[in-house]
């Protein structure tokens, strides 16, 4: 067989493979075989999936890349360095510890409503055939989170302060107040009143009778078995054969051969740049008094804070409104996919970051979502908005993701991401807005060098 045609079979292969191992993956790509259906995620089945990680890699090592074409050559390299850096990560069992406060399925579930279609009752089924195997599905990750702490595998203490709030706020005495019963309270037109109906009480049943059980025993879990096993340190050396796992997440998220202590030094090395910078605004400012005092008084002065969360979501949509007009400026391509703003949910908004990108759908059905965080208002400071919005919308997050997936590309080209090109993107989309008129405030321009000295 022409070596092209085998490389392209080993492709289709190991993208089939991903959908079949991670349902929820393959709904957010736009493939909605495996609607119905949870992932399994248990030891048995990740040693599984590392077995079927080695027998594409024996498949990709018997191409002879040279006898393909500069795009094949290309997807070659791509593909070999993702395969690697996932086969290298998954050594160290990362999966045994699938929960934090600002990730995990436990906050993950309850978003699920955003990211299935509801246009079909066989949509409305699928949905509900998840709830009702979510019991499974928490199941299978206790399992692997018991084998975490019998194998010392086990997240530091500070990293999950806040999941039992978290946990709690998905146990509702009324399943109608779930976040998962969203999909019931507006059906289109399409589905007749008889089958809403039906539909509502099936879902309804599937949350109370599966969902919140569930909830209740994974909370006792929590409380009783994994919290307090949890780790004062937060180092990873203290996991088991932490160095080597440390430097297999460097390769991963980084896609580079850096040691922790060449990144360190590079982070010295902007700290000192940037905070340069700062001092130069603070300047330039007229402020009487040293940095310190500066960011006192910005933490502190009224003028820098909104009282209610519909007022900061306002902020931030003018904001990205004026981004919009200049994105023809800075971009020959925009993506078609538009985005829109909403704030976090209450359920993991008081552990969440200030803010986040939900992406859409991989077959442009569902918009992409800046999520904006209005809890805590006084910890929200109105100089950050610019850099934030930017990094998270456009020309951050939403413009490079949504693009990604509209490119005509190979699925894994499209949907596989470097946390480190992805990151680094969003960072270098804050800096942009000085090329259109942003950060003229001088207190704006000091929020997009925090953002920046936080990175470094």
């Amino acid at each position: 067989m022409d070596p092209s045609d085998t490389f392209l079979n080993l492709l289709e292969d190991d993208w089939e493979a991903r959908m079949r191992f991670d349902p929820l993956f393959a709904t957010s790509t736009g493939n909605h075989c495996f609607d119905h259906l949870l992932p399994r995620v248990r030891q048995a089945d990740y040693d599984g999936w590392y077995d079927r990680l080695l027998s594409f890699r024996a498949r990709l090592r018997e191409i002879d890349c040279s006898q393909l074409g500069p795009n094949g050559r290309l997807n070659y390299d791509v593909y070999s360095h993702f395969l690697e850096s996932e086969i290298e990560l998954h050594k160290f069992h990362p999966y045994r510890m699938p929960i934090s406060k600002v990730s995990g399925f436990h906050i993950y579930f309850p978003d699920l409503p955003q990211q299935m279609p509801f246009d079909t009752i066989e949509a409305y089924e699928n949905y509900i055939s998840r709830l009702e195997a979510f019991r499974e599905y928490m199941d299978d990750h206790m399992e692997v989170m018991c084998t975490g702490l019998e194998n010392g595998q086990v997240p530091a203490r500070v990293t999950l302060e806040g999941v039992q709030a978290q946990i709690t706020a998905q146990i509702v005495e009324d399943p109608t107040k779930s976040p998962l019963y969203q999909p019931f309270v507006g059906f289109p037109e399409s589905i007749s009143g008889e089958e809403r109906i039906r539909l509502a009480e099936k879902g309804k049943e599937a949350i109370q009778g599966t969902v919140i059980p569930a909830y209740q025993v994974f909370l006792r879990f929590f409380n009783e078995k994994y919290f307090p096993a949890s780790r004062e340190s937060i180092a990873a050396v203290e996991l088991p054969a932490g160095e080597n796992y440390y430097q297999a997440c460097i390769r991963y998220f980084t896609s580079l051969d850096l040691t922790p202590e060449a990144i360190h030094n590079t982070g010295v090395l902007e700290v000192s740049r940037i905070k340069a910078e700062m001092e130069e605004v603070i300047h330039q400012s007229g402020f009487q008094g040293d940095f310190l005092a500066f960011v006192e008084f910005l933490r502190t002065n009224s003028r820098f804070y909104v009282d209610t969360p519909e007022a900061l979501l306002e902020k931030t949509a003018l904001v990205l409104k004026r981004m919009d007009g200049e994105l023809p400026r800075l971009f020959k391509t925009l993506p078609r996919l538009s985005y829109g703003i909403r704030p976090i949910p209450d359920y993991s908004a008081p552990q969440s970051h200030a803010a986040y990108y939900f992406p859409g759908a991989g077959d442009g059905s569902r918009a992409g979502y800046y999520c904006v965080n209005t809890y805590d208002l006084k910890s929200r400071p109105l100089y950050e908005i610019e850099a934030l919005s930017l990094h998270e919308a456009v020309p951050g997050h939403h413009l490079q993701i949504a693009l990604q997936q509209e490119l005509d590309l190979l699925p894994f080209r499209r949907f596989l991401s470097a946390t480190a090109f992805v990151e680094g993107w969003a960072l270098y989309a804050e800096k942009l807005g000085l090329e259109v008129g942003f950060y003229q405030d001088l207190y704006s321009n000091f929020g997009r060098l925090s953002y920046e000295m936080w990175r470094a």
